[in-house]
């Protein structure tokens, strides 16, 4: 049981101090505590600053009354979703039977945003994306960072701060002889031999969790958490979240102090220096209890790519920061996110029992544009089926814009953008497909439907590095004003996200330190 004890005290280490007061007046206040939020947290705070975070879902250090911090994914209760009636799963239906649920409302650990042409999922708790997604740990070909980040130095990146983000993180690969063996990746070794036989490489895929304790799961020596399909909602014992790297560093600290379950509505420049913040604190239910304001020297926007980019596109179009380029907003990208399903034969069982931690992927990047993960379908039934969330060179671009009727900030993004998604991941599907007989599924994203074109998992951009900000996420036209998360790249980066969104903030923030502390 000590991931079990893990999980809980590395959820209330961070929640030693009450929520920040109104009136307060603090060195460094960090909007988020995803990746690029905790990362600037810690590493001001190792510098002598003291740090508030603020972060608009809960703690997740409390068990819920079945004994378990996250709910199962097949059985979704009100701490699934973020303030909704219905559940609004990534996978619509089975089958043919659509699999939603209705669900009490709750600021629950995903929040499935509906935007015009797209939903995107986000991570809503003290840890960000880290708590919903699937671990995949992947550092990008060092042949493709110019296309990523052009103005960011490749070989400090490869040298420096790609190996620090992976130290941090706890980034490790499957055991090769026991991924061969064991029943829980039975699918992705279909996905690896059908890869192979049609000429694509399959790579094995780094990822956070604690692989030990998954072969201990296999054993039956410890409670199951990727082999019990725990992935949409939290993961309550062997995923290596921020709950367990970067945010027990961080209470260690002393330094740092976290609010959940707040929200930032306004920042303005304050008369005598450093910027006014207006933040309201929440129920359970979403409602506001009570409206505070605070100063603060510096501001770090870490809220995520669509977090932050709605709070500055808002605040400029408002006047409370007109001085905000026109950079804001701009250059959203979805990281090319496309799904399917193909139908195996009978001879091609996938397994009833899947580890819900993607541990592998079909590379085609150079070639078709895209690199796919041979993702699990953790049914708990047998289902000839091969999963993928494909990564793709999708080139549009979306950008986000405030709406003053509807007092809303607005996305761009047109389903029929996905369609580059769809011919680059057809590169390696229609391919396999063709070797092996077989046809895709259309019983899963609705009714004779094959691809999940209508999400993003990944979203990158709005805040571009280099445009919106300098190269370092120094907002332009507000000294004291950064952003260090997602939002800084421009929509792309060729594998899963995370890693390189925690090594730019590790580079940035010591430049930030170095220069302006």
């Amino acid at each position: 049981m000590a991931g079990a004890a893990l999980a809980g005290r590395a959820g209330a280490a961070t929640q030693a101090k009450a929520a920040i007061p109104d009136g307060a007046n603090v060195s460094a206040l960090v909007i988020g505590t995803g990746y690029g939020g905790s990362v600037a947290a810690l590493r001001l705070a190792e510098a002598g600053v003291d740090v508030h975070m603020v972060e608009l879902g809960m703690a997740w250090d409390t068990p819920g009354s079945d004994g378990k911090i996250f709910a199962n994914t097949t059985s979704p209760d009100q701490r699934s979703f973020w303030l909704r009636t219905k559940t609004k799963q990534p996978l619509s239906n089975f089958l043919g039977f659509p699999i939603d649920k209705d669900i009490p409302r709750y600021t629950g650990i995903l929040d499935a945003e509906e935007f015009s042409g797209i939903t995107v999922y986000q991570g809503r708790g003290v840890g960000g994306g880290s708590l919903v997604n699937g671990g995949m740990a992947v550092t990008p070909k060092r042949e493709n960072f110019g296309s990523i980040l052009p103005t960011v130095n490749a070989d400090e990146m490869y040298n420096t701060y790609y190996p620090r983000a992976n130290a941090g993180l706890g980034v490790a690969t499957v055991r090769p002889a026991w991924f061969d063996t064991t029943d829980a990746y039975q699918y992705a070794r279909v996905g690896r031999k059908q890869a192979q036989r049609s000429g694509f490489p399959f790579v094995f895929v780094p990822d956070v969790y604690d692989w030990n304790y998954m072969e201990q799961e296999a054993a039956g020596t410890v409670p199951k958490s990727a082999l019990a399909g725990e992935i949409l909602y939290g993961n309550n014992y062997g995923k290596k979240s921020l709950q367990k790297t970067y945010l027990p560093r961080i209470a260690a600290t002393g330094r740092v102090t976290i609010s959940p379950l707040h929200r930032v509505t306004q920042v303005v420049p304050a008369s005598g220096g450093g910027y006014t913040v207006t933040i309201e604190q929440l129920t359970t239910a979403g409602a506001v209890a009570t409206t505070k304001t605070v100063t603060a020297a510096k501001v770090f926007f870490a809220a995520g790519s669509v977090g932050t980019s709605k709070l500055l596109v808002k605040l400029k179009a408002t006047g409370a920061l007109p001085n905000l380029n026109g950079e804001v907003g701009k250059g959203w990208g979805d990281n090319g996110n496309v799904m399917c399903g193909r139908a195996n034969h009978i001879w091609d069982p996938t397994g009833s029992l899947q580890s819900s931690i993607p541990c592998g992927g079909i590379d085609n990047w150079n070639a078709g544009g895209a690199f796919a993960e041979v993702a699990p379908l953790p049914t708990g039934i047998e289902t000839w089926a091969s999963f993928y969330l494909s990564i793709t060179k999708n080139p549009n671009r979306a950008q986000f814009t405030w709406n003053p009727t509807t007092r809303a900030v607005e996305l761009n993004w047109q389903t029929a953008w996905k369609q580059p998604s769809i011919d680059m991941a057809k590169t390696i599907f229609d391919k396999i497909n063709a070797t092996e007989g077989t046809i895709y599924r259309t019983d899963l994203f609705g009714v004779y439907k094959i691809w999940g074109d209508h999400l993003t998992y990944h979203p990158l951009g709005g805040a571009v590095l280099g445009k919106a900000t300098d190269n370092y996420g120094r907002l332009a036209g507000y000294p004291g004003l950064y952003a260090i998360d997602g939002s800084l790249i421009p929509g792309n980066t060729s594998v899963n996200p995370f890693v390189t969104i925690t090594a730019l903030a590790e580079r940035n923030i010591e430049k930030i330190i170095a220069t302006d502390f």
